[in-house]
């Protein structure tokens, strides 16, 4: 099936794409949509604009749009709108995210496809979080904690990339105070910064940190593809 992927540049769109293409399926864009603010409940706030230098990487061309309300209708509205266009520009027959959880965005998902006649397909629904996280990680996945929003995680794993040492780590801490081990729930987000998918690792050249005692974000002031390799 010729699909449009709803991308974020974070682990979950991304390795939904994976698994999406070894399930025989086509990829044939992506679509990444910019919140108004990170209090968008649908969409990924930070670093969206690095999105494109996965695009350029995973070679899949990428529509964009931006979102004027952080209203989950109204963003559906920007999603329906994209996904018409991708519809007619790319001929695709459905759409593929990275939901594991979140029966509502998974409902809305479905709702604004088939208004569409389009089918939405989620390839992580119900991932176990440890399988999914350590899966991954033996896929090759090199992907880094972007945001932090909840007890337990603090400002030393803005920008950290997660390797195999810090599941057990991460393991624990999600155990002990209630957090999401997929983070799906906003407790942390994450960008992709290399992966089977891509052609080129993406190099980060510049960034700033911010952290207020509970909540923080890595945001990406310059990057580049890196060709060196």
């Amino acid at each position: 099936m010729r699909l449009a992927s709803l991308f974020s540049g974070g682990k979950d769109s991304t390795f939904a794409i994976q698994l999406a293409q070894k399930q025989g399926h086509e990829i044939a864009c992506l679509l990444s949509i910019f919140p108004k603010s990170e209090e968008s409940h649908l969409l990924h706030h930070p670093n969206m604009k690095w999105t494109s230098l996965q695009s350029q990487s995973m070679n899949i061309p990428q529509l964009t749009i931006n979102s004027s309300s952080d209203n989950p209708d109204d963003e559906l509205i920007i999603l329906g709108d994209l996904l018409y266009t991708a519809k007619e520009q790319f001929d695709i027959q459905g759409l593929v995210h990275g939901g594991i959880k979140s029966k509502f965005q998974k409902e809305k998902f479905e709702a604004v496809c088939s208004k569409l006649n389009l089918v939405s397909i989620a390839p992580l629904w119900n991932y176990e979080p440890l399988q999914y996280i350590n899966d991954l990680l033996d896929s090759g996945f090199e992907f880094m904690m972007t945001t932090v929003s909840s007890e337990g995680l603090d400002d030393f794993w803005l920008g950290k990339i997660i390797s195999k040492s810090d599941v057990n780590i991460l393991k624990n801490l999600s155990e002990k105070y209630g957090f999401n081990l997929n983070f799906e729930g906003g407790e942390a987000e994450t960008f992709v910064i290399n992966c089977p998918l891509f052609s080129n690792s993406i190099k980060i050249k510049k960034y700033k940190k911010t952290w207020d005692g509970y909540r923080g974000r890595f945001e990406i002031v310059d990057a580049e593809l890196d060709y060196s390799a």
